[in-house]
């Protein structure tokens, strides 16, 4: 039975980059690792309203010497920086006390929402909390999607959908979403919808374009010719012949 990996799986590396940049011995690699999700997830409750998609993590430096510097992709930047840069340095004297490190706090602005798979899924699920039903949200998230020039996109839903007795997963597409194709730029979002009758999962895949890198790599389609018939082709074994039948 076929299975759904998470689209980074095999593109990180290669044709994405990771969220994380720095190295580590074996012995701090682990203290390391957990410091960064918790410090995902600080930064994702201190700012639950600015549609933060994803947070950037890089280190350097030698241990007890080292720069911390945290980059936060968000729709709202605004929200982020304030009046004259006081909400990015509030935030980076929260982090300075929380983790007892030298932060840095840098914002990065999402030019298109509609067009960031983790900000499409959070917009499900927030819609979702709100009483909208499933399906509703998930055409109009995937017509926004679509208007501002995504090529292809996939949202799958999974829980006790409209309060059910029986959990299920539903889900709708539009467009291409090309998974198996490397070159091919799939961006992933998953969030989680906190309902009265549970949990319910929120999955969005879209495909906006081919990574420009990699798409002159592609084979190109040679037709073939309308002379060229199948009775003329050589026959494979045990293959009988219209002509003998």
């Amino acid at each position: 039975m076929g299975q759904k990996v998470h689209p980074n799986g095999l593109r990180v590396g290669i044709t994405k980059d990771h969220i994380t940049h720095w190295f580590a011995p074996k012995s701090s690699f682990s203290s390391d690792l957990v410091q960064d999700f918790k410090i995902r997830q600080f930064i994702k409750k201190e700012l639950s309203s600015a549609f933060v998609s994803k947070v950037l993590i890089d280190r350097r430096g030698s241990k007890g010497q080292e720069r911390i510097k945290v980059i936060v992709r968000t729709a709202r930047p605004g929200m982020v920086i304030g009046r004259g840069g006081q909400g990015r340095e509030v935030l980076r004297k929260k982090l300075v006390d929380e983790f007892n490190s030298n932060i840095e706090v840098d914002v990065e602005d999402i030019p298109v929402p509609d067009l960031d798979a983790q900000l499409i899924a959070e917009n499900v699920a927030s819609q979702i909390e709100k009483r909208v039903t499933f399906r509703r949200a998930m055409k109009q998230a995937i017509f926004r999607a679509r208007r501002s020039g995504a090529k292809g996109i996939k949202i799958m839903v999974g829980g006790r959908l409209g309060g059910a007795e029986v959990a299920r997963s539903e889900w709708l597409r539009e467009g291409r979403v090309p998974l198996q194709t490397l070159r091919a730029d799939i961006d992933y979002g998953f969030a989680e919808a906190h309902t009265i009758y549970g949990i319910i999962g929120v999955k969005v895949w879209l495909y906006v374009n081919d990574f420009a890198e990699y798409a002159k790599f592609a084979s190109p389609i040679i037709p073939v010719p309308a002379s060229v018939k199948h009775e003329n082709l050589p026959l494979e074994e045990g293959e009988i012949s219209h002509d003998d039948a």
